[in-house]
């Protein structure tokens, strides 16, 4: 009984183990069946995976249809082409039913060209390379093709790529990519696909090319600000089992300006951060004063997967403000990261306008960018383009309307946006402003202070620089005499294209009757705090006006936009008293009449002289 029971037990245990040895069987015949039919593996990315079996944990599975995603948040306009490339049976493991193991690695079996269209265009692009023995002769054998891909790819790739890879200009996946793109056929069965928002489904399974079709912008409809959007590097990737999910392989280029104010001397307003989120946007200036200025702009971060990357700043003054110019050529100091650009490679040019000025800096190529020394500059998704020059306000422009109103100049930057031909996309505006200030100062008399005096004399000097003078439109000069500012009919002189600053204020002809009484100058303060938003500036009203006691009307300084007024007051002057007035005329007659009683004896006697010689 007992030896029965013990047989019935050991049967019991060899079927167990029968079974669990064809379950493994299975499994592992399942593996080798994907094995042998695998010419090659690819991964996403643009990368082609090692051909290896991938034992993981799970179940293989073959599928014949994928999803991608393609997110792009910044630019929902933009849309998306799918190039099928190779059609494949996909295999990957399946962790339970119908779920995928995105960790492991997908592979490929029976690999037949997507379309004539597709293999005539891939392989018509290594038609000219003649020397690689490598290279499959029968242009049909979409097996060896995929395997040629594969290890050219790996040799250039030696560290490997992943999805986030730029492809490098020229490269195998680089030139496959151009060609496709030039392909117009647009067949939805054979693997010719766009989407609006990204979104590919149940795409049949193979090795997919994924580039940008139309590129979005975030421009209002009168195109005057946002960014247009740049083309993705080429996504390749294997279509089946897992979906895919997937960003754009690019960035849009940014571009900012920034003005140096003279009492902060820095482009930034921190110290800690860059021109990009810190920049300086305001200062102040005197008329024809020379100010600083900076425009700055990156790079597409696939600039590699590019042959040639124009870029180009355009920068608009307004009609107030000129560069300093060498002859009618802007004077510019262009600067990739901390290396100096020769100026042979690019070019700079100024352009005057009704109502803007532009200066215009442009490279062809930004990549054949050289230093001054002739040694080739590397310009990668990293580096930072950056245009220095000087700008003056012009004298001849500014006027009283203009005080304390922001003066805006804007730059935009025009970029190459697509690595496989000429297109070009531009950035948002970015404004930089300059401000400047004025006085209006009345001159009265102390005998009417609602009536203004005409004729008053005046210079003008920033305190400290006594060898200079101001005159009315604010440009300095040593003539002094050139530099008079004379009141008008109601008594003013105004002063417009003042710097932020401390000022003196020297009359030097009263009007008649009227005593000098700013002869020791009045000091005056232009205090403003300035706006980095481009608003109005007011100085302040507290501003400092120093003087002999009653020499500026009490309470009569005033702040408005850009200006600062107050009122000088001249004391009307006095006669001496007079005493005998009558005595004083009398004196006055009385001399007057002896004068004529004089003069008329000396007539007569020489009259009875002259008688007397002739007889």
């Amino acid at each position: 009984m007992l030896r029965h029971r013990q047989t019935d037990l050991d049967q019991m245990d060899f079927k167990q183990k029968a079974e669990e040895k064809k379950m493994s069987m299975s499994k592992n015949i399942a593996r080798l069946a994907v094995t042998a039919g695998l010419t090659a593996a690819l991964s996403f990315g643009g990368v082609m995976a090692p051909v290896t079996m991938a034992f993981a944990d799970g179940t293989p599975v073959a599928t014949t249809i994928g999803n991608v995603t393609i997110k792009d948040d910044d630019y929902a306009g933009t849309t998306f082409k799918g190039i099928k490339i190779f059609s494949a049976t996909v295999t990957q493991d399946q962790t339970s039913p119908n779920v995928w193991d995105s960790t492991d690695e997908k592979t490929l079996s029976d690999i037949k060209w997507a379309s004539d269209e597709v293999r005539d265009a891939v392989t018509g692009e290594f038609n000219s390379d003649t020397t690689d023995p490598s290279k499959p002769n029968n242009i049909n054998d979409a097996a060896a093709w995929a395997k040629w891909i594969k290890t050219k790819t790996e040799a250039e790739y030696e560290a490997g790529t992943n999805q986030t890879t730029n492809l490098n200009v020229g490269t195998t996946l680089d030139r496959i990519a151009k060609a496709l793109e030039k392909v117009t056929a647009t067949n939805a069965t054979t693997g010719w696909k766009t989407s609006t928002d990204g979104k590919f489904n149940d795409l049949p399974a193979g090795y997919w090319l994924f580039v940008t079709d139309q590129p979005g912008s975030t421009k209002s409809t009168n195109k005057t600000n946002g960014n247009d959007d740049a083309f993705t590097s080429p996504i390749f990737t294997i279509v089946g089992g897992a979906d895919v999910n997937a960003e754009p392989k690019k960035s849009v280029p940014k571009v900012t300006k920034a003005v140096m104010d003279d009492k902060g001397d820095k482009f930034v307003t921190d110290v800690n951060k860059t021109v990009f989120t810190a920049a300086n946007k305001a200062a102040d200036s005197a008329s024809e004063q020379l100010i600083k200025y900076q425009l700055a702009g990156t790079v597409a971060s696939n600039i590699n997967t590019y042959k040639k990357y124009s870029y180009t700043f355009t920068d608009e003054l307004p009609c107030t403000m000129v560069p300093n110019l060498n002859g009618n050529n802007p004077v510019v100091e262009v600067k990739i990261d901390n290396s100096v650009v020769d100026p042979a490679c690019y070019s700079a040019t100024y352009a005057p306008g009704k109502s803007t000025n532009t200066l215009t800096v442009s490279f062809e190529n930004l990549k054949e960018a050289k230093d001054t020394h002739g040694t080739s500059i590397n310009v990668d998704g990293s580096s930072t383009v950056y245009v220095n020059y000087e700008a003056k306000l012009d004298a001849g422009k500014i006027n009283a309307d203009m005080l304390g109103k922001a003066q805006v100049n804007n730059v935009m930057l025009t970029y190459s946006n697509n690595p496989h031909t000429d297109g070009t996309g531009t950035t948002v505006e970015h404004p930089a402003y300059d401000y400047t200030y004025g006085i209006d100062v009345t001159k009265v008399g102390s005998n009417d202070e609602t009536k203004g005096l005409k004729g008053v004399e005046f210079t003008l000097q920033e305190q400290g620089d006594t060898n200079k003078f101001i005159m009315a439109n604010g440009v300095k000069t040593t003539d002094g005499a050139k530099a008079k500012l004379t009141t008008d009919d109601s008594g003013k002189i105004n002063v417009v294209g003042l710097d932020e600053g401390t000022y003196v204020l020297t009359e030097v002809t009263p009007a008649p009757g009227y005593n000098n009484s700013a002869a020791n100058g009045v000091t005056f303060t232009i205090k403003r705090d300035l706006n980095q938003n481009g608003g109005d500036v007011i100085p302040s009203a507290d501003s400092a006006i120093n003087a002999a006691s009653g020499v500026v009307k009490n309470n009569s300084a005033t702040a408005s936009t850009g200006k600062l007024s107050f009122t000088i007051v001249d004391q009307k002057g006095t006669g001496l008293p007079l005493t005998g007035l009558n005595g004083v005329t009398f004196t006055w007659i009385a001399g007057g009449a002896v004068l004529c009683i004089g003069v008329a004896h000396l007539i007569r006697s020489r009259k009875q002289a002259e008688e007397s010689e002739q007889e």
